[in-house]
């Protein structure tokens, strides 16, 4: 009875939001991910950013005055992980906050030299645990295969993809497993790849991903989650083991 409810209500939210298709083609139509998405698989992640909208708020950081074309195109972007997962991966997520450049988060920090900052840093995302999701719209602008020191980059992705390692003991790089999945396997392929690419930094080699996905764990989850969508050819090439259990996780094969 309660799901009916919620469904009917959310169907009117949608309905009064009054986004057409021309719309949403237009606000994601310089997105280049959106090229693998065609048919039934391009309708459907339509639809769910509707739905991703009517669930979720989404409010201005400062004085930021975003549009509904900006709202289309960061919801699409969220819900391309989720679409063979469904949008109920999202429900611990309930506010976006969007500022228009980097902003000052409101915790300490430590540097590279070892001194701890009182005042926080800017930052282009932020996903914390029990609370908002953090976004700056100049760093979604910054997104594609290459635009990262040439490395892929995706904001909204990597984000969200915090949340969803979120939803298994804290952000550790290991989100919930599917049944047919071993987090044996993950724990170990991760972990082996982690290191190695950690020791080819140290020895000043090139590669395949940006270098902050070695800060820890989580943060090497959520930029290998972003490359595998956003340059999934070169994963696979790169990074076959990792490219394999996360078409595994997100139910795809973008390459």
């Amino acid at each position: 009875m309660f799901k009916s409810l919620d469904n009917w209500l959310e169907n009117r939210r949608i309905k009064a939001m009054d986004f057409t298709v021309e719309q949403w083609e237009s606000a994601i139509a310089d997105w280049a991910v959106m090229e693998r998405y065609q048919g039934s698989e391009r309708d459907n992640l339509r639809e769910m950013s509707f739905h991703f909208l009517a669930r979720k708020g989404i409010t201005p950081g400062g004085e930021f005055e975003f549009t509904d074309a900006m709202c289309l195109k960061l919801a699409t972007m969220a819900c391309v992980p989720v679409l063979h997962l469904g949008l109920d991966w999202y429900d611990h997520c309930q506010t976006i906050i969007l500022y228009e450049g980097d902003f000052i988060a409101n915790h300490p920090y430590q540097s590279e030299d070892g001194v701890v900052h009182a005042e926080g840093r800017g930052l282009s995302g932020e996903a914390w645990q029990r609370g908002p999701l953090i976004l700056s719209w100049e760093s979604i602008l910054e997104t594609g295969a290459h635009a990262r020191h040439g490395k892929a980059s995706n904001v909204v992705i990597h984000e969200f993809a915090h949340k969803l390692d979120m939803l298994r003991d804290g952000a550790n790089g290991a989100p919930p497993m599917h049944p047919d999945m071993k987090p044996g396997e993950w724990h170990d392929i991760f972990t082996a790849t982690f290191q190695r690419l950690e020791n080819d930094w140290q020895h000043n080699k090139h590669l395949p991903l940006d270098e902050y996905a070695l800060t820890n764990p989580a943060e090497f989850f959520a930029v290998c989650s972003e490359t595998f969508f956003e340059s999934p050819t070169m994963m696979k090439k790169k990074m076959p083991e990792i490219y394999r259990l996360l078409c595994q996780f997100y139910r795809q094969e973008p390459a």
